[in-house]
């Protein structure tokens, strides 16, 4: 009888240590490291408190280690149980993509597409993509994250983004783009001013005026200072910027300077304000990129393609030169 204890046939103890956690079991860790609080722990993964518990406690047992301090006023982490929450997380991270990609295989344009643009992009060709999606892919879950290029290049080398709407080239390894467009810049001044409504304006000119731009970390400010060089500006300090192109516009407007705006933007943002007048440069004129881009090898890598394809049709009645697919 005492042979029979704690082991199995073949002699093998059967401690908790030899069990792999289940699913249910890290969840519920999860959610008592996110929120310290058993009641609310349970609320956010939809299951009662004693399951709760129960699955705390049978982790803890095949761990062999304490998660959690458990008091009568609060709950804490042991030392243990900081070193493993984040681990944990991971782990579920992992597996809920895994699932997505699955699903993917399984039914392409289903499941949850994280979309990072940027927002000199959000306002002006969202309305385009979201009338597309909610039109062809109505299984689709698409989720809009309107951030900044670094922010968003991070948030795709993590994971935390499936593809990005963003101005290109980026040169980053492991981004692979897939261009949609070329649209022009345009010279946007106060009205009355010499350059409102002409057309064949030289590049040349922007060395004597004062530009107004947007704040550091915006692709389009980058790109404004690119044209200015090529014009043969030199580059000096920037007496105001703008947070976004509302504010830039507005600027404009009570006549401390001129900026540049992609064309897309143009009938949006100057339509708020008749004090503002509209000038073209001369051909070549000076032009920015817009694509798609995903990391490279991505499982849904043809899903994504598909999209740029479909999405190069939906953009065909904007100001914008549509490019054709790569090959």
């Amino acid at each position: 009888m005492a042979g029979r204890t704690g082991s199995t046939g073949r002699g093998t103890p059967t401690t908790g240590r030899n069990r792999q956690p289940s699913l249910a079991q890290l969840r519920a860790f999860a959610a008592v490291a996110e929120h310290l609080h058993f009641r609310d722990a349970a609320a956010a993964i939809g299951t009662s408190q004693p399951a709760l518990s129960g699955a705390l406690s049978a982790l803890e047992e095949t761990l062999g280690v304490r998660l959690v301090e458990r008091t009568t006023r609060k709950v804490l982490l042991s030392p243990a149980g900081e070193r493993l929450a984040a681990r944990t997380r991971a782990v579920l991270d992992a597996m809920g993509e895994l699932l997505e990609e699955a699903a993917a295989v399984r039914a392409p344009f289903t499941g949850t597409l994280r979309l990072g643009v940027i927002p000199t992009v959000a306002p002006y060709l969202l309305p385009a993509v979201l009338r597309l999606v909610h039109d062809a892919y109505p299984e689709l879950d698409l989720q809009v994250h309107e951030e900044q290029t670094a922010s968003l290049l991070d948030g795709l080398a993590a994971g935390r983004l499936d593809l990005l709407l963003i101005a290109v080239p980026l040169g980053v390894p492991q981004v692979t783009e897939l261009p949609l467009f070329d649209e022009d810049f345009v010279l946007v001044a106060p009205r009355g001013h010499e350059l409102g409504g002409r057309e064949g304006i030289p590049r040349e000119v922007l060395r004597g005026l004062d530009l107004l731009l947007l704040d550091e970390g915006h692709c389009l400010r980058d790109q404004a200072l690119d044209v200015c060089r090529d014009a043969g500006r030199e580059e000096g300090p920037v007496s105001m910027t703008a947070a976004g192109l509302p504010t830039l516009v507005q600027l404009v407007a009570g006549g401390l300077g001129v900026t540049l705006l992609p064309r897309t933007a143009v009938a949006v943002e100057t339509a708020r304000d008749g004090r503002l007048v509209t000038g073209g440069f001369a051909a070549p004129a000076p032009s920015r990129r817009i694509a798609l881009a995903m990391r490279t090898g991505a499982a849904r890598s043809a899903e994504y393609a598909a999209l740029a394809r479909a999405l190069r049709t939906s953009l065909a009645e904007l100001p914008v030169r549509l490019l054709d697919d790569p090959e």
